[in-house]
């Protein structure tokens, strides 16, 4: 669900990120001037700041201020966190304030400002754009687990070391049950107050999709319309926490890219399997983070040369194939590029907070966080024991019980456990977005979400896309799709 990959993702689509604008210094008035029309509205908002990217640089035309949030939304557990957000300057625009939610759980969200606002100006030309670094992210607060964040930063499915989740959760102690998506949600309707406003048209993109879905659920009344990218399902299950939707969406993705012309001529679904049963469970898992972790790179998964001039490995279902056939140079290039420890900061995509989320809000084969650790370890032994090989194929079941979520959070004490809504989302303007090549969050994922939405609802399936259709796609009919129901 995180942007894993960050620079790949940036390099592969030539579009996710604009050029960093020259390092430039505000002035007070400078920043008074510009943001009259926001400082008229704005409450319990302060310590007024530039918005700065992840390279130091002023991102110009937006303004930043220092939110401070409970700690606990119930108000039942003292304290506070302080979260930045940042916003466009300028008086209100005629369609109202869009809320862009990034991904992760764990990503920074101001630092991206600019990219968000360049990618889709039309929209904002008729929007204000806010962004955010929700709880546990970002330069404010960041969650950082040193031995996680540099075993598995760039990874979504590799677990870490028993040794480095103990860490983590010793860090965090009391305050690690503060860091679901319940808190952020109730963040959310922090930041609608602060900039007070009604109503926001609320945009979320991966685990934001979820975090946008588990807000307009809350507060229905306070959303004029939802868009949905890249959609991770608002209800968990069993099977989302061992992402059997995931590990079974490759086939589909894999022999439609090889379907295209020239056609490959062999299953690369197959190709697949077979490589999965010559590995351990933990190398089975490794080559499903780079299959999926390769859609930032090339999302046809097949240019052999997917950044011009880089060196770059490419052509993974070609990889594949000719490592089933003995030579395994290509593939082990390609793996050696997306190793998990790709050195990501803690600001910049949190693993510990991606932990402590994931652990609060998923539900697992032993039930919820509430579970006692102790108890734990028998329901996964069953569920190994009961899971069907065609559940996780081209993958085992062991590969499935070996991911991240599982592991990670077999470990995690026993806390309260995050709510679990089901049933349908609001009656609400909604657009859902989709590639049908991504493999982070399925087109199967965005389907199941479709099943739930109100009449009505827009579904755009972007053909050859991957994950992230605002920020990523290399064409324009996902943001021609989004202009049309935001604008129209």
């Amino acid at each position: 669900m995180r942007n894993v990959r960050r620079t790949f993702a940036a390099l592969g689509c030539g579009l996710a990120v604009a050029a960093p604008a020259p390092a430039t210094h505000a002035t007070a008035r400078e920043l008074q001037a510009t943001t009259r029309g926001l400082h008229e509205t704005t409450r319990g908002l302060h310590d007024t700041h530039p918005c700065r990217d992840d390279d130091g640089a002023v991102q110009p035309g937006f303004t930043c201020w220092t939110l401070t949030v409970p700690l606990d939304h119930s108000g039942r557990t003292p304290g506070t966190l302080d979260l930045q957000v940042g916003a466009a300057d300028g008086p209100a625009e005629p369609k109202g304030t869009l809320l862009f939610l990034t991904g992760g759980p764990g990503q920074e969200g101001v630092a991206l400002l600019r990219r968000i606002a360049e990618r889709m100006p039309e929209v904002f030309a008729q929007y204000r754009l806010v962004m955010l670094d929700q709880r546990g992210t970002g330069p404010l607060g960041a969650v950082d687990c040193p031995k996680m964040q540099a075993q598995v930063s760039g990874s979504d499915s590799a677990p870490a070391t028993p040794d480095a989740v103990d860490e983590c959760s010793r860090l965090l102690g009391d305050r690690a049950r503060f860091y679901g998506t319940d808190q952020s949600v109730g963040d959310f309707e922090d930041v609608r107050r602060a900039l007070g406003v009604d109503t926001m048209a609320v945009d979320g993109v991966s685990y934001g999709s979820f975090a946008a879905a588990r807000y307009a659920i809350a507060h229905p009344r306070n959303v004029s319309r939802l868009v949905l990218d890249s959609v991770v399902p608002h209800h968990w299950t069993v099977a989302g926490d061992l992402n059997l939707v995931g590990l079974t969406a490759q086939p589909r993705v894999l022999r439609a890219a090889c379907e295209t012309a020239p056609a490959c001529g062999f299953d690369p679904a197959q190709d697949l399997a077979t490589l999965v049963r010559r590995r351990t469970p933990a190398g089975g898992l490794a080559l499903f983070g780079d299959v999926v972790g390769y859609e930032f790179l090339d999302p046809t998964y097949r240019d052999p040369d997917p950044i011009p001039g880089s060196g770059l490995p490419g052509d993974i279902i070609g990889a594949m194939h000719q490592a089933v056939a003995g030579d395994t140079r290509r593939l082990d290039a390609i793996e050696a590029v997306f190793a998990p420890a790709d050195g990501t900061p803690a600001s910049q995509l949190s693993a510990g907070l991606h932990a402590a989320t994931l652990c609060e809000d998923l539900r697992f084969p032993w039930g919820t966080s509430a579970t006692p650790t102790r108890l734990r370890r028998p329901f996964l032994d069953h569920t190994a024991r009961t899971l069907p090989a065609s559940a996780a194929w081209p993958y085992t079941p062991a590969v499935a019980l070996a991911q991240s979520s599982v592991q990670t959070c077999l470990r995690w004490p026993a806390e309260p456990p995050n709510s679990n809504p089901g049933g349908r989302l609001p009656d609400l303007p909604t657009l859902i977005l989709t590639g049908d090549h991504d493999l982070s969050t399925p087109l199967e994922w965005a389907e199941q979400e479709r099943a739930v939405s109100p009449a009505g609802t827009r579904f755009v399936v972007v053909r050859g896309a991957a994950h992230s259709i605002q920020n990523r796609e290399p064409g324009h009919t996902g943001r021609d799709a989004l202009a049309q129901f935001l604008l129209g």
